[in-house]
């Protein structure tokens, strides 16, 4: 299945020409995923991190631009769980305005203990979310 993040491309986002500079899509995807864990995990980053002391970050990011995004486009961020490992996730994303693909990527993000600064399995209630939205 398929989660979808829809973000407007903000001033913030633009360079000189009015399009998106392509470091902003990582933030954008970084807010994505950080909906993806509130709505669909069900545990915020703030529980994730400040409570269980885990975090999530991206170790793989493979990345292909297709057609610029302008100020005030409307983007949807399509996450598909490609591969849930013992530690690691990986997400196929797609972005979309409307119909037309702008970005496409496929992003790897482990969990790690944030202590220890190691990875560790996913806990049960997490990887149970996780293992029920894979594609």
């Amino acid at each position: 299945m398929t989660y979808v993040s829809r973000q407007s491309v903000r001033f913030a986002h633009v360079d000189a020409a009015a399009i998106v500079f392509y470091p902003r899509y990582f933030e954008m995807l970084n807010a994505a995923v950080e909906d993806f864990f509130d709505e669909v995990v069900g545990v915020s980053f703030r529980s994730l991190h400040g409570e269980r002391r885990l975090g999530v970050p991206t170790v793989r990011l493979d990345t292909e631009f297709l057609t610029p995004s302008r100020l005030g486009d409307l983007l949807d961020f399509e996450l598909g769980l490609a591969r849930l490992g013992r530690s690691s996730l990986e997400f196929d994303v797609r972005v979309r305005c409307g119909k037309e693909e702008r970005f496409r990527a496929r992003q790897v993000i482990v969990c790690m203990d944030l202590d220890q600064a190691r990875s560790v399995s996913w806990p049960d209630d997490i990887r149970s979310h996780l293992a029920a939205r894979q594609d």
